[in-house]
């Protein structure tokens, strides 16, 4: 139970008190009435005693009576309800004391902590840890046990004396007296008065006489006081005198009102509060808690629940001294009249008694034997045989026991009272009197406790039997009650917290509400306040109680107890019982006007997790836009926050400029950025090496200190520590997500953003709401709720919805008309129900306008130790945009795009540049993850409109002059004059510049991919403005396209060197034979309308060599579906260039036609697309290189080169010859043939390496296993092949020799061995004519020959030398012999160190030899 002001003897003692009534003459309640009070009103404030007073018992014991307190009532003779319930106008009278306590407003919080709970307790009580005051209960228990009426079976509520009051301004006071004896007498023994009821037949009779001081004769008073005194004897009478003051004195000293916490008992129209949560006054500082209670009840105040405010003037014509009077009066009538009357009624009863039954002389000895003073109660009671009981006359014996234990617990002689109680239960058990037995032994127990001292322990089983008689057996709940309210406050000052709270439990019934909900409050309190504080019985009783107060129509305690509940609940898990708490919070606090709080708690319902029922969730909502519309009415200053929908903050995305436009006719225009596009880290990441290309190649290969990439699109996963930049008159999209949590669909109207914007730039943030910063005015839409167009124009979108428990994204659209910092805040819209079930009158006004805040928290921050160990959140400024000038715009269309093209096919489309911006454009530049795909080509003049591929060919083409087979043409190209061979190309327009409308169309050559497949192919186009120094240096603009390549011919090419002797000529150097195979082979598998691939020409572009003849030319070079053709050609060294042109990089292009027409491989495209493709590579490569093996780098010179075998090796091997053959397809499409044409590139970088024109594909790698054992030695190196190459060799010798070996046994053949050197150093050969071949090749010719002369030779060749060696052959018979059987080995020259490598021999040199 909550903590009392009182104690718990103090309580009891003040719940039993002697009881005095007043009889008044008319003059008298005159006198009394001057100060707007009876005269039983005027003594109540007094009626505690502040001294103590003293009996006697039968044994002639003193006694001492302390803190005693009389009851002072005038007498009334109505009749009054039965005492087994109270009246309608009681209940009604506790339900109003109990409605104006309410607790104080900012009273200090209790907090308390136990487990995982911190609750706040409110309450007045400052001193103790986990329990609060309860006022209410307090103020409805003391009025409930003094409005009790008067029992038959019990004593202690009856009248013990009765004041007879005569004014002093009487004719006759004593006649006066005389009629009030008589009146009081005929009402006590005439039988006609049921009520009230007196103790004792001989009631004491004490006279008072009322003097005015103001107006009447304080001598004659004092003579007719003399005279009662005569009469009545001097304790008898007493002479009052009140009324110091005059009415009409000046108040200028201020009295105190002793009064106001009694009067609500009697007058309800002068009813107070004891305790009002309106208070204004404070309490003095230092104050104690009783003190502090008294005070509070003193002070002035208000009824909270609309009662009057209480007349003023009680006691105006009273001084201090007269309150000293009226005290010493009631102290003088308790000792001197009230406690003789009482302490002679205690021992005629005794004596009584005694005579009665033959008992000892003192009943008070006589018990002290029986029970053996100290000893406890016997536990063991006889049931009742029936529920019936019966009623004692009064002048039973038993009843004069009780009447005597009554006597002795007013005067709290308790050990004499329990022992008379614990005589009579006895008695009223063995005649089954249940109605009497219950109230003995429920006053057994209450003196049993009162004792103190340890004398006996309090029989708890005592109460809990008289509460179930009083219940269950007789019937009078209101007798259990006050059973249950004296038994629970002992057992909690015992810290028996469970059985009390189990006791008011038991006691909750449905036929009070209000006593149900203080009972359960007050045993709620007990859960909380036990050893292991039991919180969420707390939650769960108060709950209860709640439910109760509100059926008694007691909102405020109801309020409050759901309040006090819900600390448990929150965020626990228990969903369903929240929404329960906080939809009764709302209901209640609307209820008792405070809007405010009802919007709190119906916010809390439309949470995200809610498992309510669609129509329940459905009811939430009906509820909460009916009180939020009530509390914003007509008049609104700022748009409250509204719950519904869910934003995802995080998951909003801002898009900074237009959206890109769709395909216009045949134009398609270039994809850029769109929010219908998903973000990717690493397309992110490829965009911003693009762009980094492209500002590097427009500063001069220097990428600017402060570059950060363009972000169209923000996110959660951009970079948002930087404002991003807007361009003045584009629109900002914001694209924000709406979560609908419940199960009820939700109509959103009039949608748009919510924003503040300054002129002025700066780091301070202006999203906080304020007026003005110190950059200047902030002007925003918040406020005005209106759009103030020419700074900001707001898209507003006007219908919105969102199906049950559904996701769904708005894009919002802000178009900025000046420069300066925007900040985009939140949302605003119209929040209404779409629910079918609801009219459309009722759907209309349940519409309420209101907000909802974008607060993006940034990335977490995890660098420092202090941010690991905290969650802190770095920032976000993704919705602070800073609004730059005007910047040009430019929008591409292309045009005859392709989406499918076959490997290698050449296919002209188109593109247009169109500046839609207000400032001129310039520096336009594109950059491509694909580079060799497209070409702008090379001072192109600008078509007047676009050609079809049906009808003219990409390539610039002649009709063919010469025969098939033969060099149409060679011409030197400069790689200086194609000057854009890496990543970043410049797109020439005319004079450099677009201005603002103006548009130009380019031509824009395709080459297919040379791998089958998907192809995703990006362009980043780039462009500047050509007004400088914005905060905008350039713009992008983003193209993605798909090209579905598949198969055409497949190019595999191999060289070696030619066998043929080499022709000494004035343009040949060395071995100037060199044999290029190229296998073509038509791969392509599809199944439409593909006839046949006709190869037009070979051309081939190097640097060193050249194509010269086509060996075997065909006719047909048509191939149909997985057909081959094998093309030979020679090819040739190329005429070295003069030493003054050895600095500039030139290529020849050399022709073979193939057919009857002539295409110039050195112009665009066929030449764009080789630089592009092939030498673009080649360039990629070397700057990779050069980026990783740097520091490891040696310079290359002549010395090293002659001097490294591996570089000499390689040097004589190398070929750098490109192959590019150019087809054409015969492709029949929609009844129309086609002509497709395209090219395909070869790269023979080695002699004897094959090369392919198809890329592989590129392989998973395979799992490499664990090694647990150390790898075997490397094995030793061998020879490179390219070592074997050093020297060509050849044999001239005649193919037919006859001979007459008849007459010549020996036949000498002269043979010459030409050695050519094709290196560029010095080599050292050995030539070895010993050796004979034991392959089985060569065993299928005679080999029965002989080398004569010289059989070794060891040589030394200078660079690129011929040396011709005459040898002779001797045979012995005729036949066919193979004379290539001579081994030569050779290495470079000053390799003492390196071994000689065998030389690749040649092909078979057949010889005949005929006899003659």
């Amino acid at each position: 139970m909550a903590q009392c002001v009182q104690s718990v003897q103090e309580f009891l003692q003040d719940s039993f008190v002697p009881m005095v009534a007043v009889l008044c003459s008319k003059e008298a309640d005159r006198v009394s009435r001057k100060n707007k009070l009876s005269f039983p009103e005027l003594l109540r404030p007094f009626c505690r005693l502040l001294s103590e007073g003293h009996i006697r018992d039968p044994n002639n014991q003193l006694q001492t009576v302390k803190n005693l307190r009389i009851c002072v009532n005038a007498v009334t003779t109505n009749p009054v309800s039965s005492p087994a319930v109270l009246s309608p106008a009681q209940y009604r009278q506790l339900g109003e004391v109990v409605s104006s306590c309410q607790p104080l407003e900012g009273a200090a919080a209790t907090s308390f902590k136990t487990g995982d709970y911190n609750l706040n307790l409110s309450g007045e009580d400052l001193v103790c840890f986990i329990s609060v005051t309860t006022p209410w209960f307090e103020a409805y228990r003391e009025n409930f046990l003094q409005s009790m009426p008067a029992s038959e079976h019990e004593f202690l509520n009856h009248y013990l004396a009765c004041l007879l009051v005569v004014s002093s301004t009487e004719a006759v006071p004593v006649e006066q007296f005389l009629k009030l004896s008589q009146e009081q007498h005929r009402i006590q023994h005439s039988g006609e008065y049921t009520h009230p009821r007196w103790f004792i037949p001989n009631t004491l009779k004490y006279y008072v006489l009322l003097h005015d001081l103001s107006e009447g004769d304080e001598q004659r008073a004092e003579t007719v006081y003399e005279d009662m005194k005569q009469r009545y004897g001097s304790q008898g009478c007493y002479l009052l005198k009140i009324n110091s003051r005059a009415v009409s004195a000046e108040e200028d000293e201020q009295i105190p009102d002793p009064w106001s916490q009694y009067l609500h008992k009697n007058n309800l129209r002068y009813q107070v509060s004891l305790v009002i949560g309106s208070l204004s006054l404070r309490p003095p500082a230092g104050i104690s808690i009783q003190s502090l209670f008294w005070f509070l009840n003193d002070a002035s105040r208000t009824d909270t629940e609309g009662v009057a405010p209480v007349a003023v003037g009680r006691g105006s014509c009273l001084t201090l001294n007269d309150h000293d009077r009226i005290r010493q009066f009631v102290q003088e009538f308790t000792f001197r009249g009230l406690l003789p009357h009482i302490e002679k009624n205690i021992r005629q009863l005794n004596d009584q008694l005694v005579s009665r039954k033959g008992l000892s002389r003192s009943l008070f000895t006589a018990t002290k034997k029986w029970f053996g003073g100290g000893k406890a109660p016997e536990k063991g009671m006889s049931e009742p045989k029936s529920a019936c009981g019966l009623l004692y006359p009064p002048e039973a014996p038993e009843l004069q026991i009780r009447k005597m234990a009554d006597l002795c617990f007013l005067v709290q002689h308790y050990e004499l009272a329990y022992s008379c109680y614990h005589t009579a239960k006895k008695d009223f058990l063995s005649d089954q009197a249940l109605l009497y037995a219950a109230g003995a032994l429920e006053m057994a127990a209450v003196s049993a406790f009162l004792q103190g001292g340890g004398a006996r322990p309090y029989p708890a089983h005592y109460m809990d039997t008289a509460i179930q008689k009083y219940r269950d057996d007789c019937r009078n709940m209101v007798l259990a009650e006050r059973c249950a309210l004296l038994s629970a406050e002992i057992l909690k000052n015992q810290g028996k917290y469970s059985e009390a709270a189990t006791l008011l439990i038991k006691m909750t019934s449905e036929d009070s509400d209000l006593r149900s909900a203080l009972l359960l409050e007050q045993a709620a309190h007990c859960f909380i306040n036990m050893r292991s504080p039991m919180v969420r019985k707390f939650a769960f009783h108060m709950i209860l109680a709640g439910h109760r107060f509100s059926k008694a129509g007691q909102r405020k305690h109801a309020l409050r107890c759901y309040s006090q509940a819900m600390q448990v609940y929150k965020d626990r898990g228990w969903s369903l019982a929240e929404d329960h708490i906080n939809f009764t919070i709302g209901r209640q606090s609307f209820t008792l006007g405070q809007p405010e709080s009802a919007v709190t708690a119906f916010r809390q319902i439309l949470n995200d997790d809610s498992k309510q029922t669609a129509t329940q969730q459905a009811a939430f909502l009906r509820e909460y836009l009916y009180v939020h519309k009530s509390v914003m009415g007509e008049q609104v200053k700022s748009l409250p926050q509204l719950p519904l929908p869910c934003i995802l903050s995080a998951a909003t995305r801002v898009y900074f400029g237009h959206e890109p436009r769709l395909a216009q006719g045949e134009k398609q225009a270039a994809t850029h950025v769109s929010l219908d596009q998903e973000y990717d880290p690493e397309l992110s990441a490829m965009w911003s090496r693009l762009e980094e290309q492209l500002v590097a190649a427009a500063n001069r290969g220097i990428v600017p200190v402060g570059f950060q990439p363009t972000q169209c699109c923000l996110n959660s996963q951009t970079d948002n520590l930087r404002q991003p930049l807007a361009v003045l008159n584009e629109p900002i999209i914001v694209e924000v997500t709406f979560r609908n949590p419940l199960k009820v669909s939700l109509a959103l109207s009039e949608l748009s953003l919510l924003w503040r914007f300054s002129p002025h730039v700066s780091s301070l943030s202006i999203r906080e709401p304020v007026s003005e910063q110190l950059t200047g005015e902030v002007i925003g839409n918040e406020e005005t709720l209106t759009t103030p167009d020419d700074i900001v124009t707001t898209e507003i979108i006007q219908e919105f919805h969102l199906n049950p428990e559904e996701t769904r994204t708005a894009r919002l659209k802000l178009l900025p008309h000046r420069t300066g910092q925007l900040s985009i805040v939140g949302v605003t819209y119209n929040l209404s129900s779409s629910s079918s079930e609801t009219t459309e009158g009722t759907f209309s006004s349940l519409v309420v306008r209101g907000r909802q805040d974008l607060n993006i928290q940034g990335p977490r921050l995890n660098q420092t130790k202090e941010e690991k160990m905290s969650v802190r959140h770095g920032t976000d400024r993704r919705l602070d945009a800073i609004i730059t000038p005007p910047m040009p715009l430019m929008e591409v269309f292309f045009l005859h795009f392709p989406s499918a093209l076959l490997c290698g096919e050449i296919r002209k489309a188109y593109v247009e540049f169109c500046n839609v911006g207000a400032v001129a454009l310039c520096g336009l530049r594109v950059a491509s993850t694909h580079p060799e795909f497209f070409t702008f080509g090379c001072n192109n003049p600008t078509p007047s409109s676009p050609a079809s591929a049906e009808h003219g060919s990409a390539y610039k083409t002649f009709a063919a002059t010469v025969q098939p087979g033969s060099v149409v043409s060679e011409v030197e190209v400069c790689a200086q004059d194609f000057s854009q061979l890496s990543g970043v190309l410049e797109i020439p327009i005319d004079g450099g510049t677009l201005h603002p409308g103006q548009s130009i169309q380019l031509p824009l050559w395709l080459r297919g991919p040379d791998q089958e497949g998907v192809h995703e192919i990006n362009f980043l186009f780039y462009y500047e403005s050509t007004e400088k120094g914005l905060k905008v240096s350039h713009r992008v603009l983003r193209h993605t396209v798909f090209i579905c390549a598949s198969r055409s011919l497949s190019v595999q090419a191999s060289a070696c060197r030619s066998t043929a002797p080499p022709q000494r000529s004035a343009d040949s150097i060395g071995c100037d034979g060199t044999l290029v195979f190229v296998d073509v082979e038509n791969v392509n598998t599809s199944e439409g309308g593909m006839r046949e691939f006709h190869i037009v020409q070979v051309s081939s572009s190097s640097q060193r060599w050249r194509l010269h003849k086509y060996i075997n030319p065909d006719k047909d070079n048509g191939l149909s579906s997985r057909e081959k053709a094998k093309l030979c050609f020679r090819a040739t060294p190329c005429v070295p260039l003069p030493a003054s042109m050895d600095s500039v990089e030139k290529y020849i292009f050399a022709d073979l036609n193939l057919g009857n027409e002539q295409i110039i491989s050195s112009s665009t495209p066929c030449r764009d697309f080789f630089f592009r493709c092939c030498r673009g590579l080649e360039l990629q490569q070397e700057d990779k290189t050069s980026r990783t093996g740097s520091k490891n780098k040696t310079v290359s010179t002549p010395d090293n080169c002659t001097s490294d075998p591996a570089a000499i090796a390689k040097k004589c091997n190398e070929l750098d010859l490109t192959i590019i053959v150019i087809w054409k397809a015969f492709v029949v499409e929609d009844s129309k043939q086609l002509i497709l044409e395209g090219q395909l590139h070869v790269a023979l970088q080695t002699i004897g390496k094959e090369a392919t024109s198809l890329m592989p594909k590129e392989e998973a790698q395979e799992m490499v296993l664990l090694k647990f054992k150390s790898d075997l030695p490397p094995p030793v190196a061998l020879p490179s092949p390219e070592m074997s190459q050093l020297i060509k060799t050849n044999l001239h010798y005649p193919e037919t020799f006859s001979h007459g070996f008849l007459q010549d046994s020996l036949c000498m053949v002269p043979v010459t061995l030409t050695l050519s050197n094709c290196c560029s150093a010095p080599i050292e050969v050995l030539i070895d004519l010993r050796h004979r071949s034991t392959s089985a090749e060569s065993l299928e010719f005679h080999s029965l020959f002989s080398w004569v002369g010289q059989s070794q030779y060891k040589l030394l060749l200078r660079p690129h030398e011929v040396l011709s060696l005459a040898l002779r052959a001797c045979f012995f018979r005729a036949g066919v012999y193979n004379l290539n059987t001579a081994r030569v080995f050779a290495k470079p020259a000053q390799q003492s160190s390196m071994s000689e490598s065998n030389q690749q021999a040649a092909s078979p040199a057949l010889i005949i030899i005929n006899s003659t």
